[in-house]
This record gives structure tokens, sequence and C-alpha cells, in this order.
């Protein structure tokens, strides 16, 4: 009897698991909320690898400051572990009065953090840019100052072997992979990254540390959420075209290497994390035609979100904006609500 399916293809047994995953610290209403927010919190920097991460002397150093027409920019380069340097640009606007909020702008799969600045470099950069990604650029004309760090495996920090060495194309996929050989993760060492940017901020008295934001689309807001769920000094996280059940998206259709943490499924899906961030803000981003994010999917996870903040308490603090477009950033509807939410603008 041959039904169409492929038998020998593990794909098929996968999609079966997966559909059927035993998650442990699913949200369950019965559950007390406050252990479990911590259970899950233990579990998460577990599965991560976080715990490897050493903080080291970060040896800041100024590489240049100098005055644009809206704007001061400030390039600097501190250590967030042995032997590994993170490249920042810090924007802080030439209007209004200090100190500012900040808005912490990752990148995608992208060719750097020159799109958060929109300064296409190479050939493609255009394109990447005019699906309004030039996020430290929208940051500073809403009045908040911006940080810019490059993160790993983008822009100055990819793959730098020779090319005979490099049998994939995505410059992500074989540092991720050497991060799980040594029991860490690539979401972890970024996350780690943000955290460790944050601190830099005590340094520049023209920012407010006490409103700091993060954002960011496609792996850059997969970042922007997990550093949200895992530092309480980010106030408020506006992830983009990236939140979705881990099933219908990295479990069923090609991501990169970056996107996967062992074990999560037995655990938790990608929006029981969001128990982790109340009291703080939580707007989702989501295009209705993303073709790796599907919008039914991600509109099932942020119902489940709902539900949760809704348990803390807050349910006013989350909120969904859906844009008619694919995988991009949706600028005017999210930063309507960012200014809402955060009340940074009165």
């Amino acid at each position: 009897m041959n039904d169409g399916a492929n038998k020998f293809s593990p794909e098929l047994s996968q999609e079966v698991m997966l559909r059927n995953s035993k998650l442990a610290l699913t949200y369950d209403p019965e559950r007390n909320f406050d252990t479990w927010r911590i259970e899950v919190s233990r579990k998460f920097k577990e599965l991560l690898g976080l715990d490897l991460f050493k903080k080291v002397d970060p040896r800041l150093r100024i590489d240049y400051s100098e005055k644009k027409d809206s704007f001061h920019e400030t390039r600097f380069i501190f250590a967030s572990e042995e032997n590994t340097d993170v490249p920042c640009h810090l924007l802080v606007p030439a209007s209004g009065k200090p100190p500012y909020p900040v808005v912490i702008c990752l990148q995608g799969h992208t060719a750097g953090m020159h799109i958060s600045l929109g300064r296409p470099k190479f050939e493609g950069d255009q394109e990447s840019i005019s699906g309004e990604r030039d996020f430290a650029i929208q940051a500073v004309n809403e009045g908040y100052a911006a940080l810019v760090l490059e993160q790993r495996c983008f822009g100055e920090r990819s793959d730098m072997r020779p090319k005979e060495r490099r049998t994939f194309s995505a410059t992500c996929h074989h540092a991720s992979m050497v991060e799980i050989i040594l029991g860490r993760t690539m979401a972890a060492a970024r996350v780690w990254d943000v955290s460790r940017a944050i601190d830099m901020l005590k340094n520049f008295p023209d920012i407010d540390t006490q409103r700091i934001g993060c954002m960011g689309n496609s792996g850059g807001g997969t970042v922007s959420y997990y550093a949200a769920c895992l530092d309480p000094r980010i106030k408020i996280a506006m992830p983009s075209c990236c939140f979705c059940t881990f099933e219908d998206s990295i479990g069923k259709i090609d991501h990169c290497a970056d996107n996967y943490i062992p074990g999560i499924m037995k655990f938790f899906e990608m929006p029981d994390l969001s128990c982790l961030i109340p009291a703080r803000h939580l707007i989702v981003v989501a295009g209705k035609t993303d073709p790796i994010f599907p919008f039914d999917s991600a509109k099932k996870a942020f119902e489940k979100v709902k539900i949760i903040y809704g348990k803390a308490g807050m349910p006013e603090r989350c909120v969904l904006v859906e844009g008619d477009g694919g995988h991009r950033f949706y600028a005017k509807q999210a930063w309507s609500e960012f200014r809402r939410l955060s009340g940074w603008n009165k």
C-alpha cells in the first residue's frame, strides 16, 4: 500500500514527533504561575548553555565620535568574552533633551549592522534597507538613541576562514555548529553580547539606562525576544518576523542553524517564554504573507502570549502588529505601538 508518503524520509517521522511533543514546561493554568516562571527561566538558560559564558574586562575603546545632521555618532568596541570583540555604533539625537531612551537595533541575516544604519555597502544591501530595516535611523527619528551592534556571524564578524574550508553559504552555519559541540548555542552567544552591550551604556551619560528597548527583524527579532526574556533591563521588546510556533517555523521550514536550540521542544514552545517578560512590554510584528514564519501560526502563538500576560495581570502590555506583506519590518504601525506602550515620547 502506498499512501504517497515517503516512509524512508526522516522528515515524516519528525513531523509526527513535533506534532506530538509533550512539552514538560508549557503553560498550564493549573500550575503556580510564579513557580512555573522560575522553572522556565532555569531550563531556558540551561538549554541555551548560557552558564558557560563568562564576563571579562570589556576593555572599552572609542574608535571615533562625530556629529551628523540629526545625531551624534560614536563607534566603540568592547570585549564580551575572551577573544571576542563586539563593534558597536551609538547614535544620540541632536535634538531633544538628554538623557535619552535607547533602542538596541539588531539586524537579521543581512550583510551586517550597516543595514540598521541605512548605509549600503554591498550588492543587495539597498533591497534589505528598503524593507524598512534601517532601524537605528528610525529610532533616532522617533527621538530615541540607538545602539547598533554587529551580531556574531554577520558583517564585520562573519566567517573569515578561507573559502575552501566553507561548504555552506550561510555565514552562521559553522560557528553555530561549533557552539553546539561546546555545549552552548549561537542564540545564547548573541543574547550574551546584547547584555554586555547594555553594561557598556553606563559609560555614556546621555543615555537613560532605565529606559532600554530592543528590536530586530528575522534573526535579529529572535535575539530581541530572547534577550528580553533573559535581561530585565530591557523594558520593551519589538521582535519582527520571527515570532511563531517552533513546530510550524523552524520545525517544518528550512532555517539557518543559529535558530535551533537543542532539546527545546521537550519543554516549551516559543510563546511559553513570554512568561519571562511581564510586567514589561512586548510588541510582536508579523507579516501576513511571511513565507518562513507563517502568519496563522504566529497569530496562534500570540494568542498564547495574551493568555500568559493575562495570567500575569497585564494583558494590555502585549500587542500584535499585523503587516500587509512578507518578511520585512512595518515601521509606521510598529513605532506607533512602541510610542503608545513605552510612553517615552511624553
